[in-house]
C-alpha cells in the first residue's frame, strides 16, 4: 500500500521548489542499531528520508540539488554484494535506483566523501538535520570544511546551515490520498487488535496475556507496534505511560489499553477502557460517559476554520462540567476552568498530529497563535480522567477509576471523518460486544 514512486519524486520535486536553486538538501536514512553486541534492534527507516524516497534500507543518504542540470536528485546507496546480501537479504543497489526510485542518478555510499564536497561547492545554503545523528554531523562539517578550503582557488562554501524541518515537515503535516490508505490500514489493524481484546479479557488473565494478543493481531498482518503498547488495569490506568504490562487482571476493575499499529512506516494511535469483567460499575460508568462526551465534543470541533486548541477547550469544558456535577470538583464551572482545577484529573492535552510518526511533524502555533485546522491533518483525540488510587480528595468508590478514550481523526472539508472507527466505544457497544464475542468464542 505504499506510494508509487512517481508520488515520492513529487514530492522531491515539492521541496526543491520551497528551497530554490541556491540550496542543496541532505537526507541521511536511520542509522542501524546495535541491541545486544551481536544483533541488531529491528530496522525502521528515518521518516523523512521515507516520505521522500520509499527507500527502506539502511546506509543511503539522499541528496537534492534544486537546479543543477546534470542530475537534481542522486540517492547514495550500498553496492549489490552476494556474500553481505546472504547473511542480510536482498539490496536495491545504485544501478538500479534510478529506474526503481526515480532518481536521477546514484552512486555507492562508499563513494560519498569524494562526491559530496563538490555537490555542495557553489551552494549557498544546506539543509538539513543539524543534531539528529552526531557522527554524520561531523561528516557534513567535513564536507563544509574542503570546501572553505578551496575557497582561495575560486570555490564558494554554502554560509549557512538550516534545519531540514523548516521545510520538510509542513509537507508532512497534510497527508495524500496513497498516506491515508496506509494510515486507514495500520487503524484497521489496530482496531482488529482492540476487537480482539474485548474478546478475551476476563478476570485471571495478566496485562502480558493481552499485549501478546495485541502484538499476534498486528504481526499477522504486516504491521509492527507504533510504539510501545500500554496495557494498564485498575490503578496502573492512571500512570499515563504505564509501561511494566506486568500485573493480573481483576474482576471489578477496568482495563486501559493504548495500542496503535504501525504499517508501512505509518502509524495508528487508539486507546479503549473496558470493564475486564464485561460490565461497567456505577462509578465506572458515569467517569466513562463523561470521558466520551468530552471525546464526542472535540471530535465535532476538528473542522476547517477551527484552532488546534479549540478540540482541547471543548474537552476541558466538557470534563469539567461533569466533574461538578459528580461532585468531584467544586464551584463554579467558570471558577474551576479559571484556575485549572480539572488538571488533577485532565493533565495531558487532547491530542497530537499523526503520520509517520506517531508524534507526528508540524507546527501547533504559528506566530506564537494556534494554528489553523485545515483538511488532510491527521490527528488523535484522547481526553481521559484519572483518580489515583491513593487520592483522600475524593471518596473512596471513585479511587483507581483511570479512563482514556482515543481516535484517530482526518480533518475534511466536511465533518470530522474518524479513521478508527470500527472499535466500539459507547458504554453500551462494549458491554454488547464483550457479551456477544465471549460467547462467538
Amino acid at each position: 500500500m505504499s506510494a508509487k514512486p512517481s508520488e515520492f519524486r513529487r514530492r522531491r520535486k515539492q521541496l526543491m521548489d520551497l528551497a530554490g536553486r541556491g540550496a542543496i538538501l541532505i537526507v541521511p536514512s536511520a542509522p542501524e542499531r546495535i541491541r545486544n553486541n551481536d544483533a541488531h534492534y529491528p530496522y525502521r527507516q528515518d521518516s523523512d528520508f521515507f516520505y521522500l524516497t520509499g527507500f527502506d534500507e539502511p546506509q543511503a543518504v539522499l541528496v537534492l540539488v534544486p537546479g543543477r542540470e546534470v542530475a537534481e536528485t542522486i540517492l547514495f546507496c550500498r553496492e549489490r554484494d552476494r556474500a553481505r546480501e546472504q547473511w542480510d537479504g536482498p539490496r536495491l543497489g545504485p544501478e538500479q535506483a534510478p529506474e526503481s526510485l526515480l532518481v536521477d542518478d546514484a552512486f555507492p555510499i562508499e563513494d560519498i566523501d569524494d562526491i559530496l564536497p563538490g555537490l555542495i561547492e557553489g551552494r549557498e545554503r544546506i539543509y538539513y538535520h543539524f543534531g539528529r545523528d552526531a557522527d554524520f554531523d561531523l561528516k557534513v562539517l567535513n564536507w563544509v570544511n574542503r570546501v572553505r578550503a578551496e575557497v582561495r582557488r575560486g570555490a564558494r562554501a554554502p554560509h549557512e546551515i538550516i534545519a531540514l524541518g523548516y521545510l520538510l515537515h509542513e509537507l508532512r503535516l497534510f497527508k495524500s490520498k496513497s498516506e491515508l490508505k496506509a494510515m486507514q490500514r495500520a487503524a484497521d489493524i489496530a482496531g482488529d487488535a482492540h476487537l480482539r481484546i474485548m474478546q478475551v479479557c476476563r478476570p485471571g488473565l495478566t496485562e502480558f496475556e493481552i499485549e501478546a494478543e495485541v502484538l499476534h493481531t498486528f504481526r499477522r498482518q504486516l504491521a509492527v507496534p507504533s510504539y510501545e503498547p500500554i496495557v494498564a488495569a485498575g490503578a496502573n490506568a492512571c500512570i499515563l505511560h504505564y509501561r511494566a504490562n506486568k500485573a493480573a487482571l481483576k474482576d471489578g476493575d477496568l482495563l486501559l489499553v493504548d495500542a496503535g499499529a504501525e504499517f508501512g512506516c505509518y502509524a495508528s494511535d487508539i486507546t479503549r477502557t473496558i470493564p475486564i469483567n464485561g460490565k461497567f460499575s456505577p462509578e465506572q460508568r458515569a467517569i466513562y460517559e463523561i470521558v466520551l462526551a468530552a471525546q464526542l465534543a472535540a471530535i465535532d470541533e476538528a473542522r476547517p476554520g477551527k484552532h488546534w486548541n479549540d478540540p482541547h477547550d471543548a474537552a476541558v469544558r466538557t470534563i469539567t462540567q461533569g466533574l461538578i456535577k459528580l461532585g468531584l470538583l467544586k464551584g463554579s464551572l467558570a471558577k474551576n476552568l479559571k484556575d485549572e482545577k480539572y488538571k488533577s484529573f485532565f493533565m495531558h492535552k487532547t491530542g497530537h498530529w499523526l503520520g509517520l510518526d506517531v508524534h507526528d511533524v508540524g507546527d501547533y502555533r504559528i506566530d506564537g497563535e494556534p494554528r489553523m485546522l485545515e483538511p488532510g491533518m491527521v490527528m488523535t483525540v484522547e481526553p481521559g480522567i484519572y483518580i489515583e488510587a491513593d487520592r483522600k480528595d475524593v471518596p473512596a468508590a471513585w479511587r483507581g477509576i483511570g479512563v482514556r478514550i482515543e481516535d484517530d481523526v482526518l480533518v475534511t472539508t466536511a465533518a470530522p471523518q474518524v479513521l478508527t472507527s470500527k472499535v466500539p466505544k459507547t458504554v453500551a457497544d462494549i458491554e454488547a460486544q464483550m457479551a456477544g464475542l465471549r460467547k462467538a468464542a
